[in-house]
């Protein structure tokens, strides 16, 4: 890349691309295990191989790239691993449906050759999130990436389980757990998402076997009510004392049985009687354990009713449900039917209603891996930021289940589990066996289920540095430095990771966790396609560049928050990126062709140059402290404020005499000091805005190399000057307040004014005459006087504003037509009288507030709020022109 000259605009259509292309040619992103320089190092939560960018991502993964240039900007070796997940069922889900396109099914081209299909759809599709985390600008090792299938992963996966199985922490057993008739698979707990749903509550008589009465139970699943093998009571309440021990007869099944009493029933919920069915619920199989009850599955894996239901054998669930109830009310067993909003189990992948049943599955024993997992964040070798996510960590692992480990689909880890078809007797090893451990048999068969996909996720951090092999990669950057990620996989995963290194490893995968919140739109909604108000982080890029998506996420990424995104909040911030490219053309232009100084004086003579300086300083501190912190938008705030304001809209304004005069020390001293800030705030803002920091860094005197191989700059404490600091906030406030009372007073930019400074003490005087020519260009004005109180009286015919004890008058005679500003002002105080009763109309309409959606009624309180505000301003505002409009009168008198 040349220095030549920079365009009028910032094309970033042309220049992301190219930029990137250059950054991995270079190997820019390239770690070395071999360095002495002290590791930094981030695994990537691996997306799915079926993924695609959503903002969720573009969050998770510029959070990341800002660590890591960070990083390496401040001299660490760094590593960021990337990678993706095979995503056993969403995967197979995709080729499953491509396939139904053609009339086929898995079973119809057998194992085999369906993972042929998958790893075919995989070499065709798999790469397209990882070429959208490099448009993100990435900075991942890419030589280094890895996917939860390849060899070295699948053989960490294989010895892992192996392990765990000698060691007595797995083990295979029949279990309730939670299964999709959709994807035909057992899943984990925490796979099974709550979701409250209307439904209905289901009144049922339950006729006493002796004749002497009933019991009426409700139920939210009348269709289970075939599997019943008890109806459960309290001991203590006395509804149902006298049936405790008797039988009652199953309604359209005609089957007796037992009345039981546990402390575990509800008595407040639906009758009090409750229906127990060991074969479809977690905690009714407890209670047949506890009452010895028999289990009894009506629906099968494929959410069919089995033989097991008589007459409604062969029904589809939902089909049954409707019959049992419709059977039921002609039998005279419903007593009534109640609107009921519950919670009902979805699988997280497909979203269909998930079946409790009991099932002959693999499991991970848990307890004794999660006790390690929590004592190893209470001692403080991992952190989770923000601190609240702990108590969830906690409160999970302190009741953590046995992890069911086994799905029922093809594409995965195939479970390195042999059955002897001659004994019986399972042998489990790394290497495929020829024959049984037990008996030598050769008739062995492989177990058809395949790992679930967080078990190959869980080992991430180590098993992708080349575990089990002892790689100069795990000696130089295990334990990882921060994973950061989202807390909706803090169970999925964070946990599961945190449990496998401790037990593997023995130390801890992290040192760091940091926690970000959801992406959601601007009204705080959770973002959907069925809302309409998704939010693509690629379309973004292509309206307004990666720098902006990137800085706006940055900037709104509070701790602990969600982020709310607009579109509107993008553009926005690509006018950000567009004022550091026109303000480092701006100085480009001044300083072409100058033999800048190699050392810039200690105490420069100029105010203006002293307070920049200065505050560059606390702007470098600030920065470190948040990025280390993971205070990012105030690592993003804290930039754009000091860019802005400080160095474009008050520095380069200042030193601009200096640039255009004739004096060529003072020329060479602005030139050299607006280069130095230049080529350090870029460096600053580097990590959140990659691109257009590359592209400027080129051009820029003194730069060699790329940006990514600068260093960040470092605090010189002795520039720090809290004087000049205090010097230039007079200046600045005292330039704000005419700015501020020209804006108010509705005068003209193009009109010149005498202003009058009324000072309380000689210092604040002798600041003001010093720098008269600073206030009177960047304030346009006229003509100004300084005096000290007393000195000279106070102007009438003029507005007035105190700023740290120096009183600022803007001279309004022959500038302002006091009668036409006291109109102006009383017709725009009617209108937004007008609009303000319209919308506190609407706010005290009961209607509007309980039909309309929160957003919309917390829009509108928003919108009166800010309507209150400004009438109030603008009728203070009016009674001081009121007041110098009688003034002006009393004058011409």
């Amino acid at each position: 890349m040349d220095k030549g000259q920079l365009p009028k605009a910032y094309e970033f259509h042309d220049v992301e691309a190219r930029i990137y292309s250059f950054w991995e040619e270079t190997g820019c992103f390239r770690a070395d295990e071999q360095s002495k320089k002290p590791a930094f190092s981030i695994v990537i939560p691996p997306p799915n191989v079926t993924g695609q960018l959503h903002m969720g991502h573009a969050l998770n993964n510029t959070l990341q790239d800002i660590l890591c240039r960070y990083k390496r900007l401040k001299g660490f070796e760094v590593l960021w691993v990337p990678g993706t997940d095979h995503a056993g069922i969403a995967t197979q889900n995709v080729v499953e449906r491509q396939l139904a396109q053609q009339g086929l099914s898995r079973y119809d081209l057998g194992r085999e050759k369906f993972v042929e299909k998958v790893w075919e759809w995989k070499a065709q599709y798999g790469g397209y999130i990882i070429k959208q985390l490099k448009r993100l600008g990435a900075s991942c090792d890419w030589s280094r990436e890895r996917f939860t299938m390849d060899e070295g992963l699948s053989r960490a996966v294989r010895i892992v389980f192996v392990k765990l199985y000698e060691e007595g922490l797995i083990y295979r057993g029949t279990r309730m757990i939670n299964w999709c008739p959709r994807c035909r698979t057992a899943l984990a707990n925490i796979e099974v998402e709550g979701e409250e749903i209307p439904g209905r509550l289901y009144h049922i008589r339950y006729p006493l076997a002796d004749g002497s009465g009933e019991l009426v139970v409700a139920t939210t699943r009348p269709e289970t009510m075939l599997g019943d093998t008890a109806v459960a009571v309290h001991p203590e309440d006395p509804r149902y004392r006298d049936a405790v021990g008797k039988k009652v007869i199953l309604p359209l099944m005609n089957r007796p049985i037992p009345v039981i009493a546990d402390a575990y029933v509800d008595r407040e919920f639906g009758t009090g009687a409750l229906k127990v069915t060991p074969g479809h619920d977690f905690n009714d199989f407890d209670l047949g354990v506890k009452h010895n009850l028999e289990l009894i599955q009506v629906i099968g894996e494929d959410g069919v009713m089995t033989q097991e239901a008589g007459a409604y054998a062969g029904m589809d669930r939902y089909e049954c449900r409707k019959r049992v109830v419709a059977d039921l009310e002609a039998a005279g067993f419903l007593v009534k039917i109640e609107d009921h909003v519950h919670r009902v189990g979805h699988c997280y992948r497909c979203k269909n209603v998930v079946e409790p049943m009991q099932s002959l599955q693999w499991f991970v024993s848990t307890r004794p891996l999660a006790e390690r997992a929590m004592e190893a964040v209470r001692d403080g070798r991992t952190r989770i930021v923000p601190e609240k996510w702990e108590k969830d960590y906690f409160q999970w692992l302190e009741n953590i289940e046995d992890w069911c480990v086994s799905r029922q689909i093809w594409w995965g880890h195939r479970i390195p589990a042999w059955y002897c078809a001659d004994c019986g007797e399972v042998t489990v090893a790394v290497e495929d066996p020829d024959r049984c451990g037990a008996c030598g048999s050769p008739n062995l068969s492989q177990e058809e289920d395949v790992l679930d996909t967080w078990f190959s996720s869980a080992l991430w951090p180590f098993s992708t540095m080349g575990w089990p092999e002892k790689t100069p990669e795990l000696d130089k950057f295990y334990p990882t430095s921060v994973l950061v990620t989202g807390f909706d996989i803090l169970f999925f995963w964070v946990a599961r990771m945190m449990m496998m290194g401790l037990h593997f490893m023995k130390d801890v995968p992290f040192r760091d966790v940091y926690v970000h919140a959801l992406v959601r739109d601007a009204q705080g909604q959770k973002m959907s396609k069925s809302k309409g108000n998704v939010i693509d982080p690629i379309i973004m890029m292509d309206k307004y560049g990666t720098d902006a998506l990137r800085f706006t996420l940055t900037a709104f990424a509070v701790q602990g928050r969600d982020v709310k995104l607009s579109e509107e909040r993008i553009e926005g911030y690509r006018h950000f990126v567009n004022k550091i490219w026109n303000a480092t053309r701006l100085v480009l232009m001044n300083v072409e062709g100058a033999s800048l100084l190699d050392e810039i004086p200690q105490k420069p003579d100029r105010l203006a140059h002293r307070w920049i300086l200065s505050r560059f300083q606390k702007v470098v501190q600030e920065v470190e402290e948040a990025l280390e912190n993971y205070h990012f938008n105030q690592y993003a705030q804290s930039l754009y404020q000091f860019f802005w304001h400080e160095y474009c809209d008050w520095y380069l304004e200042m030193i601009k005499p200096d640039l255009y005069g004739d004096d060529p020390k003072a020329r060479l001293l602005a030139q050299t000091i607006s280069v130095y800030l230049l080529r350090n705030v870029l460096l600053m803002l580097h990590p959140v805005m990659p691109f257009v920091t590359e592209e400027l860094w080129q051009k820029l005197p003194g730069t060699q190399g790329s940006i990514m191989q600068a260093a960040f700059p470092a605090v010189e404490m002795g520039r720090i000057d809290a004087q000049a600091e205090g010097e230039m906030g007079l200046l600045t406030g005292v330039i704000g307040s005419i700015r501020n009372i020209r804006g108010e007073m509705n005068i003209s930019p193009a009109a010149r004014v005498e202003v009058v400074c009324l000072c309380a003490s000689e210092k604040d005087k002798a600041l003001l005459e010093a720098n008269d020519r600073t206030v009177v260009d960047l304030a346009r004005l006229k003509g100004l006087k300084v005096a000290l109180h007393g000195e000279t009286a106070k102007p009438r015919l003029a507005a007035g504003a105190v700023v740290s004890g120096v009183e600022v008058y803007v001279l309004l005679e022959d500038v302002l037509d006091f009668e036409g500003e006291a109109a102006r002002l009383q017709k725009e105080i009617g209108k937004l009288e007008k609009e303000l009763a319209g919308t506190s109309r609407k706010l005290s309409n009961e209607d509007f507030l309980s039909r309309a959606p929160g957003h919309v009624v917390e829009k509108e309180r928003e919108k009166a709020q800010r309507l209150g505000e400004k009438l109030e301003k603008i009728r203070h505002h009016w009674q001081r022109v009121e007041e110098l409009r009688r003034n002006a009168a009393q004058s011409a008198g």
